[in-house]
């Protein structure tokens, strides 16, 4: 997996919906992330100090290609309103289709 910054993140994703238009979709993922990347210590060690500020993690796959971003707190407006207007231009296949009636033969 492939840790970008945010604006870079945000041209891949481009890419990657650009890519799904013929084939596939693409995964979403947003979690808190404590910035801590190793797992918890054992019983006895000392614990993980606690975080003064929580981050976004944000990860998108498309097939075999991932890509992610750590979003800090002071730069989540910015990054959100990127990401929306990423999300409207690229969410077009939501539109709802009209269906073809076929005509049933009656039965005797």
């Amino acid at each position: 997996m492939v840790l970008l910054d945010n604006d870079a993140f945000i041209a891949q994703l481009n890419k990657l919906f650009e890519k799904s238009r013929t084939a596939g979709s693409v995964r979403l993922t947003v979690k808190r992330f404590d910035g801590i990347q190793k797992p918890t210590p054992r019983e006895g060690r000392p614990p993980h100090p606690t975080p003064t500020e929580y981050l976004c993690l944000v990860r998108a796959s498309h097939r075999s290609k991932k890509i992610s971003t750590v979003v800090h707190m002071k730069d989540v407006n910015k990054f959100q309103q990127a990401y929306w207007n990423l999300l409207k231009s690229n969410l077009n296949g939501l539109k709802k289709q009209k269906k073809v009636k076929t005509a049933k033969p009656k039965a005797q």
